[in-house]
C-alpha cells in the first residue's frame, strides 16, 4: 500500500475513476481543468492510496483563518465502493492528518453534506468532532 500526492496528469486521471463516485457530475475533462485551476488558485492537491490500484482519493488544501490559524481542509474524501470497510479510508485520512502536521497546520477540517450519515460516522470514528454549522446561499 502506498499513499502519495498525484503530481502527474496520469496520476490525476487515475484518481478520477474513484473521485467520480463522489463527484459524478464531472467529466474527466472538467475534472482535470478544475483540479488544475484549484491547484493554482487555492493550493488544492489530490492524495491517493494505491494498493494494486487506486482504492481511495482525497482532495485537500491548506489555508488560514483569522480565528484559528493554519488548517488543512479536506474538500473530498472517497474510497471506491467495492473497497469500503477495508481500512483504506482510515489509512488515507491518517496520512492526510500527518501531512497537515508536517505543514504546521493546527487542525484538519471538512464540510460534509447533512445527508451523508455514514461519512459522518466515519469522521467521528477518526476522532473528528462536530463543532460548527455551515450555511450557504445559492445565487
Amino acid at each position: 500500500m502506498q499513499i502519495q500526492l498525484a503530481n502527474t496528469p496520469e496520476e490525476k486521471i487515475a484518481c478520477f475513476a474513484v473521485m467520480s463516485e463522489l463527484r459524478s457530475h464531472l467529466s474527466l475533462d472538467a475534472f482535470m481543468a478544475l483540479v488544475e485551476r484549484m491547484r493554482k488558485t487555492h493550493g488544492y492537491e489530490l492524495a491517493y492510496l494505491d494498493d494494486n490500484g487506486i482504492k481511495a482519493v482525497a482532495g485537500v488544501r491548506i489555508a488560514e483563518w483569522l480565528y484559528t490559524g493554519k488548517y488543512l481542509e479536506i474538500d473530498d474524501l472517497i474510497t471506491t465502493a467495492t473497497e469500503r470497510s477495508k481500512g483504506y479510508g482510515a489509512a488515507l485520512f491518517d496520512w492526510v492528518a500527518n501531512y497537515a502536521r508536517e505543514h504546521n497546520c493546527i487542525q484538519v477540517r471538512l464540510v460534509s453534506g447533512v445527508q451523508r450519515i455514514d461519512a459522518h460516522r466515519f469522521y467521528i470514528n477518526m476522532g473528528m468532532k462536530f463543532e460548527a454549522k455551515y450555511f450557504s446561499l445559492n445565487l
